[in-house]
């Protein structure tokens, strides 16, 4: 097995180790969306192999940040699986295999790891997602002033790294599309390449949509309110 094989299969079952360690649900995909989220976003300005050369860049260290969110994914899937009574989530399912299946093709032959890398950048909206369920573990009400800034700050991160991120990497698409490096990726890795991506994309968007119409919705319940309470103050703003 050559050594960038190795790496990447000694990364993705330690990382699946550690994770199962936690096992605690919410705090395991705070503390991968962070290390991921955060490593990429470093890797994603300054490693200047994978930047020089997105499709076919050395994958060294971006290969790193993969399989630590290989060894989760696979980790997270599993807990979901052997708890789905409890946790079951037919679209996390889905999103996890595709992920899996594009991230297998990055570490196996050393291709699109800066693509990679930049999806990977979604990772740094989990936190956020997460807070909710330890303000709702400390019994804070729903409409709560850190639950509504969580939930505002929520809405605009995953906004800005899932849903402005897409055109971007339509647009690169677009721009190799046909050329010699995109070619020498032959049939099979060209088609997963897309079909992975709006997969996830696809994805992304509903779920844009489900946490907007929940912003929305809490802010115009707490505008009602405090409507209510300056009528019956007898104060009509």
């Amino acid at each position: 097995m050559e050594a960038r094989a190795m790496v990447a299969v000694s990364t993705v079952c330690s990382s699946f180790v550690f994770f199962q360690l936690l096992f605690h649900f919410p705090v395991v995909s705070t503390c991968h969306s962070l290390l991921v989220g955060t490593f990429g976003l470093y890797l994603f300005f300054f490693d200047e192999a994978t930047i020089a050369d997105p499709l076919w860049g050395d994958p060294t260290i971006v290969n790193i940040n993969i399989a630590t969110a290989s060894g989760y994914l696979i980790s997270d899937l599993l807990i979901i699986l052997f708890n789905w009574k409890v946790i079951g989530d037919t679209s996390f399912v889905i999103h996890h295999c595709t992920a899996l299946t594009a991230y297998y093709f990055v570490l196996r032959y050393g291709t699109l790891a800066y693509i990679a890398n930049y999806r990977l950048l979604a990772e740094l909206s989990s936190p956020f997602v997460n807070q909710r369920w330890f303000f709702e573990a400390l019994k804070y009400p729903k409409f709560s002033k850190v639950n509504v800034i969580n939930g505002i700050l929520m809405t605009v991160v995953f906004f800005i790294v899932r849903i402005i991120a897409i055109p971007p990497m339509y647009s690169y698409f677009y721009s190799v599309y046909g050329t010699e490096p995109y070619i020498r990726f032959g049939s099979v890795i060209q088609f997963f390449w897309i079909s992975t991506c709006i997969v996830l994309d696809v994805m992304n968007i509903m779920w844009m949509i489900k946490i907007t119409k929940g912003c929305i919705k809490v802010i115009s319940l707490i505008r009602q309110e405090k409507a209510k309470d300056s009528l019956q103050n007898g104060k009509l703003d």
